[in-house]
């Protein structure tokens, strides 16, 4: 397959938000360096993360202007000199510059696209999906006779995790606003919450006879950290914190020995990748068991153009999406 020197790409021009991201037609295409493979993106996953680095708030994100995306899923069609992959294989990956018809992805992070699967189905098979497994087993230990408290729910991340901890014989709290709350019961969800309104922590108290639960799944920052954080059990509950989409939430010693006798815990996927490899190893063995025996099915995004990128950006930041989303070059 010949590969063009330029190429259709979404660039970020600020840290002013997705708003300003622009749709440019003559983007260098990547060379890919020894350890890297080419990839043709038939599909680009759109994840918070990706606005966090809109607005500069993403640790060590990227500088304006910069191809936006980390999340694709395509075709090899070049591959460096150290890798084993080979052009015609189909991958989904994490890299820099997914919003585009080309990226280059490390070919360690390449992962092939199940059997009867499409590109944009396996998108979230590296984020999402390891994300939400990851903070069920290993961090939260997550099994039988559990009770988890789901924020986000309705989310790419938030859904697999529904599903996951169902599979585990958890009982599932989940949050979200109220469009969307029979989106997460046909999930499996116990109960759901609105996430809009009332008093959360109470509503979990009164479903969980005043105990709490063992754990709470949190990725919307603000005041819900601060609700989940009282809604788990003294002592043994945990609160796993692996986005911050509502905004920062700081908690002090004073309140860990005095007010949230807890335990909590930071997720990062890309540190866990790096930092516990053996950990995320594991994870990735059982989630590719979980797919085998039909327990994690395939899921269809909601497809936009490459060109509505900002679009479905200002969409997801707004809380007015449901599910994963994807971009199509």
């Amino acid at each position: 397959m010949t590969v063009p020197a330029t190429m259709r790409a979404l660039q970020q021009t600020t840290l002013d938000g997705p708003r300003d991201m622009r749709l440019v037609t003559d983007a260098p295409v990547p060379v890919p360096g020894p350890d890297e493979v080419l990839i043709r993106v038939t599909a680009a996953g759109v994840n918070f993360a990706d606005v966090s680095r809109a607005r500069g708030t993403f640790l060590d994100g990227p500088r304006p202007p910069y191809v936006a995306g980390f999340e694709a899923a395509g075709e090899i069609v070049a591959v460096g000199e150290a890798v084993t992959w080979q052009p015609g294989a189909r991958v989904v990956g994490v890299g820099t510059g997914a919003f585009a018809e080309y990226m280059a992805l490390p070919a360690a992070a390449a992962v092939p696209v199940p059997s009867g699967w499409t590109e944009r189905q396996a998108l979230g098979l590296v984020v999402n999906w390891p994300t939400a497994l990851a903070a069920l087993r290993p961090l939260g230990d997550v099994g039988s006779g559990h009770v988890v408290l789901i924020h986000a729910a309705a989310g790419g991340t938030g859904q697999a995790a529904v599903r996951i901890a169902k599979h585990y014989g958890a009982t599932v709290i989940a949050t979200a606003s109220p469009g969307k709350h029979e989106t997460v019961l046909a999930l499996g969800a116990d109960h759901v919450l609105d996430s809009l309104g009332g008093d959360l922590a109470a509503e979990v108290a009164e479903l969980t006879g005043g105990s709490g639960v063992d754990v709470v799944l949190e990725s919307a920052g603000g005041a819900t950290f601060a609700a989940g954080l009282a809604a788990a059990k003294r002592v043994t509950g945990r609160v796993i914190v692996y986005g911050l989409a509502g905004g920062e939430a700081p908690i002090t010693n004073w309140d860990l020995v005095y007010k949230h006798q807890v335990h909590v815990i930071g997720l990062n996927i890309g540190v866990l990748v790096q930092a516990a490899p053996r950990i995320f190893g594991e994870v990735m063995g059982e989630l590719s068991a979980l797919i085998a025996a039909g327990v994690l099915a395939p899921v269809t995004p909601t497809v936009h153009e490459l060109a509505d990128g900002p679009k479905a950006l200002t969409e997801l930041e707004a809380r007015a999406t449901v599910g994963k989303l994807a971009l199509l070059p």
